[in-house]
């Protein structure tokens, strides 16, 4: 990767919205070369997809929750049996394993309370492996950042 190839991220990033004329012109490229870059980018993997970021609070309730699980064993399969269990909850934005401390966090995006409890129970309480679930609540989001600094 090179300077370029950063630029068009940079660029991308910021707006990805605009036409590949538009990005080659604010990047300083020929159109043909940053059509092929940018092909090349997402068959690569570095581009993983182009998205809509939209305002929670404009479509409805929102309740957004990090929540820290800790499981009873960690051995690697039941790691990715949760991680599984995860993936298919459309409520789950993100889920990290970390270390030290719990075995996993998770960004959380629900209506109102009474959805995480409902989302508590499918996901944590029901689940034999889950020791210790611990959430926190936002009470106002001060920064939302999608951009990768390169």
């Amino acid at each position: 990767m090179d300077e370029i190839d950063r630029r068009i991220l940079n660029a991308l990033q910021i707006d990805a919205s605009q036409t590949n004329a538009e990005l080659a012109a604010a990047v300083h490229v020929s159109p043909p070369t940053c059509l092929r870059r940018v092909k090349q980018l997402r068959e690569s993997g570095v581009i993983q997809r182009q998205v809509a970021i939209v305002a929670p609070e404009k479509v409805g309730p929102s309740l957004t929750a990090l929540v820290e699980i800790s499981l009873d064993i960690q051995a690697a399969e039941r790691m990715t049996e949760f991680e599984a269990l995860v993936a298919n909850e459309a409520a789950v934005l993100q889920c990290y394993r970390v270390a030290p401390g719990p075995d996993f966090v998770l960004v959380v995006q629900v209506a109102d309370m009474p959805a995480y409890h409902a989302l508590a129970h499918r996901l944590f309480a029901s689940h034999a492996n889950v020791r210790n679930v611990k959430a926190y609540f936002s009470t106002f989001r001060s920064k939302f950042e999608t951009r990768v600094a390169l």
